[in-house]
């Protein structure tokens, strides 16, 4: 656990480690400003190392200096560079404290002290800074390991962070030194609770995207949310299986989970917070296929490993949910409605050239097996839309290969029947450095979809391949307000680094905040 709190005497905290941020062009300034830590930056040879240029306050940039064992307040000050103090912005401060992280991580290090907070652009509040500083420490605790493979099902709470002491030493607290305007203490410490709320959201996500498909099956899925409602008060939850879903003809849903021995689950989990301020309801949607094959319309081989993500809508849709259950920051009815199936090929496969009977009545020719996304999200739209009537719904979804050729590895794409939202959407994720960016959805391409044989084609061809998925989507959405993020390039990395980003649930959190 992390133990987050301010103070105005940092220099009386006995930390293992103390954090000063200074900015390239205003070394000497920056030094002088310290006037709290004057005595222990002298103590430490700081303005020596900086006249000799040993240290420049180059963004990113990081100095440890040794401060000896007879310094009673900390025996290490890691200095920070802030990079140049007019371009001071808020992707500049996240890299400053991924270079604080990094530069800490193996050392032994549980009560950290930190002081960046000089004064900045109208962008950069106080609050805001100790939120993000909050959470990028809170993401930082998260270790996909056995242990938590072992365990089956762990949330990542403030009571149980995955601790792995032979990589490092995990925090234990972090001191906060605030020089600038605030209203009062506790106004410092809700910003850090809901930055550390939102780490937890985030690790949450990764966590179930990490997670072999031998283990997180739509099942497991399913028990995995019975065990947040368990722990949240705030959260209700509603499992539907193969024959509710049958009978409240589901049929594309299920035309995707037939070739799999994994039975389909629908999951639905209700935030109700304890005093609701408005009648309005959000509903999030979130693809989770734990394993994509692409059924008789095979997948290459290569990389296919990688199909475990193909769930990571209905992950960050968990993710989305831990975190307003955790921070209670949100006073409006929010539902997450999750369809969870396995795309595989065998003899009770569905076929290309089938035709399915949707929620909405409405036939869908499956040209392409391995166009599944859409399938399950089709039901899961029509049915959130009828019964849950939200004043706005967002489906999440690792959709399209061809997003990453559009929008590559940066952004998610965002669609939506209403060009405010899209915008709306796009505002809020520039904000928070989980960006994404607007694609159409005219008629042109709508038309792509056509059948001769049902209602619509479940592909559009090769062309706008992103775009006429939303299209697809945008069919099983009546009159409600509603948007299509997919996030095929940002879910997760590959390579060395291979593994769940957690996004877009920043994105996500802070657009339902701002409701």
């Amino acid at each position: 656990m992390i133990d987050f709190i301010t103070t105005t005497a940092l220099q009386n905290q006995s930390c293992d480690c103390i954090c000063i941020g200074f900015y390239s062009d205003k070394l000497q300034e920056n030094f002088s400003a310290n006037s709290e830590l004057t005595t222990l930056l002298r103590d430490g040879n700081i303005e020596e190392i900086i006249s000799q240029g040993d240290f420049t306050g180059k963004l990113g940039l990081t100095h440890l200096v040794s401060m000896g064992k007879n310094n009673a307040c900390t025996p290490r000050i890691l200095l920070v560079g802030l990079g140049e103090s007019e371009k001071c912005s808020k992707k500049n401060y996240h890299k400053a404290i991924e270079s604080i992280i990094s530069a800490i991580k193996p050392l032994p290090i549980k009560h950290l002290g930190v002081h960046l907070f000089a004064a900045c652009k109208e962008e950069l509040s106080i609050t805001y800074m100790l939120q993000q500083l909050a959470f990028q420490l809170q993401r930082q605790t998260y270790q996909y390991s056995k242990q938590a493979l072992q365990q089956g099902i762990a949330l990542y709470t403030k009571d149980n962070c995955s601790k792995d002491t032979d990589k490092h030493t995990p925090l234990e607290k972090v001191s906060c030194i605030v020089n600038q305007t605030i209203n009062d203490e506790q106004q410092g410490n809700d910003a850090l609770f809901l930055g550390a709320s939102l780490g937890m959201g985030v690790n949450t996500t990764r966590f179930l995207g990490d997670l072999p498909a031998n283990v997180c099956t739509p099942t497991y899925l399913a028990n995995f949310a019975e065990q947040m409602g368990q722990q949240y008060d705030c959260l209700t939850i509603r499992v539907k299986d193969e024959a509710d879903m049958q009978q409240l003809g589901m049929n594309v849903l299920l035309s995707v989970s037939q070739g799999s021995k994994q039975e389909a689950k629908f999951i639905e989990i209700e935030y109700t917070p304890g005093q609701a301020k408005s009648n309005d309801t959000i509903v999030l949607v979130g693809k989770g296929v734990t394993f994509d094959t692409g059924g008789i319309s095979l997948k290459p081989s290569a990389s296919m490993d990688e199909m475990k993500y193909d769930m990571c809508g209905a992950a960050s849709v968990f993710g989305t949910m831990h975190f307003l259950a955790e921070s209670m920051s949100c006073q409006t009815r929010v539902v997450a409605v999750i369809p969870a199936v396995e795309n595989m090929p065998s003899d009770r496969a569905t076929k290309p050239g089938d035709i399915f009977l949707s929620y909405s009545g409405k036939t869908v020719e499956v040209l392409n097996t391995d166009a599944e996304g859409r399938l399950i999200l089709a039901d899961a739209l029509s049915y959130a839309e009828e019964t849950y009537q939200p004043t706005k719904m967002i489906n999440v979804a690792t959709l399209t290969g061809a997003c990453i050729i559009a929008l590559g590895n940066h952004r998610s794409a965002v669609m939506s029947n209403d060009d405010a939202f899209a915008k709306e959407l796009m505002e809020v994720g520039q904000s928070v450095c989980d960006p994404c960016w607007q694609l159409p959805l005219d008629d042109e391409y709508d038309k792509l979809l056509h059948s001769n044989f049902a209602d619509m084609a479940n592909i559009g061809g090769r062309a706008a391949g992103s775009i006429t998925a939303g299209c697809f989507l945008k069919r099983f959405v009546k009159n409600t307000t509603w948007a299509h993020l997919d996030i095929a390039g940002v879910a997760w990395l590959e390579g060395k680094k291979k593994g769940a980003t957690g996004r877009p649930v920043p994105l996500l959190a802070n657009w339902i905040i701002q409701q």
